[in-house]
């Protein structure tokens, strides 16, 4: 718009001499339009001419000026083109694009169409008026459909009561009431394989090897060692792991297990009279044990891995030692770097010189734990 005016404006200008002084102003009008043809000449010695918008306006504005007959002698483009370049000029006095207002909805952010997204995620009983209450509430004023159409968009039912938890939401909403029982083996030098019994309670990462208990506070239970686990053994361990939870049976409500035949209606009864329900993973599903599964990779890699088990009382040593590293000295990230065991936050050390750091070995240094000398 503004070029244009300014296009009107300089052939108004340049009409003046010729209406008020009544002189040949068509001479001095083609000795401008060489002298620039000039300067654009100079200015791309170097190369291929090209007309900048300057140069199309200040030709277009002087064609005004020399009588049409004369543009192809005296100008350096093709009356065709100059009369395009004209066009364009005049054409961009009535072009309104830049003032249009756009109508209809403002656009939604990205940051708060993510934001619905994640409510969304965290919350799958929300439908779309929950979560634009929600984001009311939350400074956010947004409307309902609006919501609508983001979760759509995204392949996210916009109802209420979508697909149930997954089960690494429902475990970890549970996680406090739950206790994951799973086999593990070891192999002896010998290539004899024995076998041990694993609880992990979820919430406090405590877990059980039950029979090879060496001190009465630990948290940590892997039930026995044997080569030949019966029915009536995994019961055993069961009673002996149901013993030591006596004092927190009131916080599990769930035991968690697979399929497997060795444990029976008679291992279930033992953790049902504590009050506990049994959950059972699908067959051939691991990842709905990942919690039982993730601590028995460790001791596989922290123990087995790296010690040579001679027999069945060897094992249980091994693994009894481990259990207590595991539940009063390991740290976790589930629990803040804490050990299942430890309920206090470490305090931050700031003169490491002058602290003694002492080292503790355990099974003969395949494992170390460390602390400050008090």
């Amino acid at each position: 718009m503004i070029v244009s005016m300014l296009y009107k404006v300089a052939r108004r200008l340049l009409s003046f001499p010729k209406v008020l002084l009544r002189r040949d102003t068509a001479k001095e009008a083609e000795l401008l339009v060489l002298r620039h043809e000039n300067t654009v000449l100079r200015r791309h010695l170097a190369g291929p001419v090209r007309y900048e918008p300057e140069d199309r306006f200040w030709l277009a504005a002087l064609s005004s000026l020399i009588p049409r007959h004369r543009w192809r002698a005296v100008f350096p483009v093709t009356p065709g083109t100059l009369l395009a370049w004209h066009r364009r000029l005049i054409a961009a006095k009535w072009d309104y694009s830049t003032r249009r207002t756009r109508t209809g909805r403002p656009p939604t952010r990205a940051a708060l169409k993510n934001l619905v997204l994640r409510l969304a995620r965290e919350n799958a009983g929300w439908g779309h008026k929950r979560i634009q209450g929600e984001l009311a509430r939350l400074g956010h004023p947004i409307a309902a459909s609006t919501v609508w159409e983001i979760l759509r968009t995204a392949g996210i039912d916009p109802a209420p009561r979508r697909i149930g938890p997954t089960w690494r939401e429902f475990l970890r909403a549970q996680g406090e009431g739950i206790i994951a029982v799973d086999f593990f083996h070891l192999d002896t030098v010998l290539g004899q394989r024995l076998y041990a019994l694993a609880f992990l309670e979820h919430g406090t990462r405590r877990l059980h090897i039950a029979g090879v208990t060496a001190h009465p506070t630990r948290r940590l239970h892997i039930a026995g060692v044997t080569a030949h686990p019966t029915r009536d053994w995994v019961v055993q361990q069961a009673r002996n792991v149901a013993a030591d939870l006596d004092r927190r049976t009131e916080s599990l409500r769930f035991l968690l297990r697979d399929r497997d035949g060795k444990y029976g209606q008679s291992f279930d009864a033992v953790f049902e009279a504590e009050e506990m329900e049994i959950l059972k993973s699908a067959p051939r599903v691991p990842r709905m044990n990942a919690h039982c599964e993730r601590v028995i990779g460790s001791i596989r890699r922290e123990v087995p891995d790296r010690v040579l088990i001679m027999n069945e009382a060897h094992a249980r040593h091994v693994l009894a030692a481990y259990q207590q590293h595991y539940n009063e000295h390991r740290p976790h990230r589930a629990r803040n770097q804490l050990p299942p065991d430890a309920h206090e936050q470490t305090t931050a050390v700031d003169d490491l010189e002058s602290r003694r750091l002492l080292r503790t070995r355990v099974l003969g240094g395949v494992i170390n734990e460390y602390r400050y000398a008090a």
